[in-house]
């Protein structure tokens, strides 16, 4: 049995383990595991650029890739505590995004600013027990290559954006979006379809 194994299956080994990488009631990990753990397990391709002033909140227990020629920009928040997180080539995370995963972003991606996109939800089901205190749940968000997610847009937690797709600004995305379409609104529709028989943009 690895390593990995006997910590996730030992509740109290796993526990220890989990303190020793995050204070209590934190979500970021100890300057330590910043400094000597995570560049050496996480990846990140050429010529990618993390601002300064993002929050890296990534853990050595789940996986963080950022490819080649991307970017993530000022004030984002970028979180794999509880899931993957992979980010394709020559994608930018635009200012103020929070990314939590589990989540998996193509090539050639533009997120605008100040988007929400999180893999995870907190169970709520227990009304004796305090929301924050019960389990959380996590399905994974699929962003497929070549889509454009406007500003102040949140996409829950299950849903795939199909490949060249656009959310518009503002929208609340909580079902997948096909390929080649562009939604809007809360909860977004449908408003237009690519049409590849004419070459294109079609209302719905």
């Amino acid at each position: 049995m690895s390593v990995t194994s006997i910590i996730k299956n030992n509740p109290k080994i796993k526990k220890l383990v989990h303190r020793l990488l995050i204070p209590k009631n934190e979500a970021r990990p100890r300057e330590w595991v910043k400094v000597f753990i995570n560049p050496f397990i996480h990846k990140k391709g050429k010529k990618s650029i993390i601002r300064d002033s993002v929050r890296l909140d990534v853990l050595p227990f789940n996986k963080f890739v950022l490819g080649k020629g991307s970017v993530i920009e000022d004030f984002c928040t970028i979180n794999n505590g509880v899931g993957d997180l992979f980010i394709g080539d020559n994608t930018l995370v635009g200012m103020g995004n929070v990314l939590i995963g589990p989540v998996t972003i193509g090539n050639n991606v533009i997120l605008a600013q100040n988007i929400v996109m999180s893999g995870l939800n907190h169970e709520y089901r227990d009304v004796h027990v305090p929301i924050r205190f019960q389990d959380v749940t996590t399905r994974q968000i699929i962003i497929e290559d070549d889509c454009w997610i406007a500003a102040n847009s949140v996409i829950t937690s299950g849903v795939t954006v199909g490949k060249h797709s656009v959310v518009a600004a503002g929208s609340v995305v909580t079902k997948d979006v096909p390929s080649f379409s562009i939604v809007a609104g809360n909860p977004a529709k449908i408003i237009k379809r690519y049409d590849e028989a004419t070459k294109e943009w079609v209302k719905c």
